[in-house]
């Protein structure tokens, strides 16, 4: 029996004129189709200085439709994309779509054993890689038996078309994308497509072991598009959107999706580390739209030439994978002006997002409340039996259409992932967070980044949150090792980089400056044991900590 839960957000629906999407079971392919037909001279893609027309993106995925078509594609089939945020990477989602076949990110940084696992574990047929990365296809030390065709395609080529070798790799035909493309008609219509059936399989980071791939259909990808922007009201056609999250993740895919759903222009950043030509691409396409994380726009902010950007048509910003703390939200809002940050969150498994923040309703230190047509629940840690009180943390769980459909060739993952209750299928997420009163929902740790130090229980997200307030920290992580004489117990690591203006600072000075903070601001158990000075704090392609990295060093 389906049991109905507290929903307090459900108020600022209300309030702010959010509703809950009209949602029609349509793949992405039918909208670029629809969008060429009534618009088609309306901007889809810019890329440095071009831009792509929907009519054109609509023709560019038909031609390598066909492409598929006659290489032995079919539905269901699956091919990898190997590729930064550039035109072929779009265009290849929407031809995948178009033929009725399953995409799968595969990200630039991955090792050439990682990408034969990734593959292998995929079933991929086909891929399209970047030039100057299809190299490491041809170092895979052993090539999958699936894998048939390697589509090389260059940085330029809706550019200048500059010339480039392709790789030779053992047992598989290795073509270019132009010469694959060229000849090929621009003619193609979406096949049709069953609302459920598998559309991308996207790898999670892998922190806890090798990456999973979560298989997400149309219903997932799609609908959470529309999810998203009711909670930013998108407009159809009106909408420049600047993402520099890479496609290879899904917080990029969707952004691409979102865009191309509404009709809007997405202009592609294929290096987001490179805040000179963010900042060029926001004046050439003054963005109404916004997307990154925390890191970056703290690295925009850093830089001159953003303070100087137009942003007058700017609706939202939108952040993820990590809450915006005090002084990045300041920062950021005096350059783009008030109420227009919006924090979203969600993993890979929820096609990303399940929650997200009304701009003019944001609460510092959360990541917002439901989308619309998700139920957000927290059970507790030990069971997840049990809803935990209003305030008290525990792990969020989700419900709602953007929910995947399962993991891969991995049952008992699957099983432990979606769990039912109350007659209803839920997400259990591995964060660890609470609700307040108003349905905001405040992340303490991931399951697996909280530590237990003398039997209680330390959120590392608490500790550095409070850390950042020194103005020796530029930034900084906690996390915790195994203490061999008390199993069971964590011994708490600080590692931290220092900021510009303290670079030369005594490394024994700031520890005890550290210590003494820690001291006098939280329970001695969560005071850090050893404090580690690094140059650069790793993050992840996606541009989170790289908590991963930082235990193997402890």
């Amino acid at each position: 029996m389906q049991v109905e839960t507290a929903k307090p957000w459900l108020t600022f629906y209300e309030e702010l004129g959010i509703p809950t999407p009209d949602f029609e079971d349509r793949p992405v392919g039918s909208y670029v189709e629809e969008h060429a037909r009534e618009r088609p001279d309306a901007p889809a893609l810019a890329y440095v200085e071009t831009v792509l027309s929907y009519a054109e993106l609509n023709a560019a995925s038909n031609q390598l439709a066909n492409a598929f078509i006659a290489l032995g594609l079919k539905r269901g089939d699956v091919v990898g994309l190997h590729m930064p945020n550039i035109p072929q990477y779009v265009i290849a989602v929407v031809a995948i779509s178009k033929i009725g076949a399953i995409g799968t990110g595969l990200s630039p940084l991955l090792a050439p054993p990682e990408l034969a696992h990734q593959i292998n574990d995929g079933h991929v047929k086909a891929v399209i890689s970047l030039s100057d990365l299809s190299g490491g296809l041809a170092k895979m030390p052993d090539v999958p038996k699936s894998l048939k065709t390697v589509i090389v395609t260059g940085s330029a080529d809706f550019l200048t078309r500059a010339p480039f070798e392709c790789p030779d790799i053992k047992g598989v035909e290795v073509l270019s994308y132009l010469g694959l493309t060229d000849p090929a008609d621009d003619a193609f219509q979406q096949v049709d497509v069953e609302w459920n059936d598998t559309f991308m399989i996207q790898y999670t980071g892998g922190t806890t072991g090798k990456p999973k791939g979560a298989m997400l259909s149309h219903r997932n990808v799609m609908h959470n598009a529309a999810q998203t922007t009711s909670i930013n009201k998108w407009e159809e056609g009106r909408e420049t959107i600047i993402s520099a999250f890479p496609m290879f993740h899904i917080a990029g895919l969707s952004n691409a999706l979102s865009a191309a759903r509404y009709g809007g222009l997405l202009v592609l950043i294929p290096n987001p580390r490179d805040t000179d030509f963010i900042c060029q691409q926001i004046k050439a396409f003054p963005p109404t739209i916004m997307a990154g994380v925390p890191a970056l726009y703290d690295m925009m902010v850093a830089n001159p030439k953003f303070a100087k950007s137009e942003f007058s048509q700017l609706k939202t910003a939108l952040t993820g994978a990590a809450p915006l703390t005090r002084t990045s939200y300041d920062a950021l809002s005096a350059i783009i002006g008030e109420g227009k940050i919006s924090d979203v969150f969600g993993m890979t498994e929820t096609s990303p997002c399940y929650t997200g923040h009304p701009p003019k309703r944001y609460k510092i230190g959360s990541v917002g409340i439901p989308m619309p047509g998700v139920t957000v629940r927290v059970r507790d840690i030990e069971t997840g039996t049990r809803d935990m009180p209003i305030g008290e943390p525990g792990e969020i769980v989700c419900s709602g259409p953007q929910v995947m459909k399962g993991y891969l060739n991995l049952p008992e993952q699957t099983a432990h992932a979606l769990r039912e209750i109350d007659g209803e299928q839920y997400m259990f997420s591995g964060d660890v967070g609470y609700m307040d009163e108003d349905g905001y929902i405040f992340l303490c740790d991931r399951a697996k980044d909280m530590l237990i130090v003398g039997g209680y229980k330390v959120f590392s997200v608490e500790v550095e949150d409070k850390l950042c307030a020194l103005p020796e920290i530029a930034v900084c992580s906690v996390v915790g090792a195994e203490d061999a004489e008390r199993p069971g117990n964590d011994i708490v690591h600080l590692f931290v980089e220092l900021s510009a203006g303290h670079k030369g600072d005594n490394p024994d000075s700031v520890t005890e400056k550290i210590i003494q903070f820690c001291r006098e601001a939280m329970a001695p158990y969560k005071v850090p044991k050893h404090v580690h000075f690094i140059d650069s704090i790793p993050l992840t392609p996606v541009g989170k900590i790289d908590k991963k990295a930082l235990r193997k060093t402890v």
